[in-house]
């Protein structure tokens, strides 16, 4: 499981222009499932999410978690994060699960979130063309693989 995660300000995720999944100050996630993934992998991947220290204390330091600041986190599904881009100029996706595998366990992996006391989670609409918004604050962009 790969997740790029963005500390936003706010951010939104749009299907035929219409608002399908909006939060204020969090994380988006981009989400990448890989065929060898499991819940297990969901579970310390939500655990590690909800516990990032790197939104500023008093001092300015990234020193708080993202549900220590009542953070709220928008779950994009992401196949392209396993695109393998090592031969040609055509991405393969064989890495990336297949859509009966995926689906599932970025359902699973939100409902995780939640377990970990992050309160509020949005998404987008798994499969469909999205459009995402997103004002990127700091910027703190960090990628984690599990």
């Amino acid at each position: 499981m790969k997740a790029v995660i963005q500390r936003v300000s706010r951010a939104c995720v749009k299907v035929n222009g219409e608002i399908v999944g909006q939060i204020a100050e969090g994380f988006l996630v981009l989400l990448g499932v890989a065929g060898e993934d499991t819940e297990k992998h969901a579970d310390a991947l939500a655990a590690k999410i909800a516990g990032l220290r790197v939104f500023n204390d008093e001092n300015d330091k990234m020193n708080l978690s993202l549900t220590s600041v009542n953070g709220e986190v928008l779950v994009i599904s992401n196949f392209t994060l396993y695109g393998n881009c090592s031969h040609g100029k055509r991405p393969s996706f064989i890495a990336a699960a297949r859509p009966e595998k995926a689906q599932p366990l970025y359902e699973y992996f939100c409902e995780r979130l939640l377990s970990e006391g992050v309160r509020k989670v949005e998404k987008g609409i798994f499969g469909a063309d999205m459009k995402v918004e997103l004002l990127n604050d700091g910027p703190v962009t960090l990628v984690i693989e599990m």
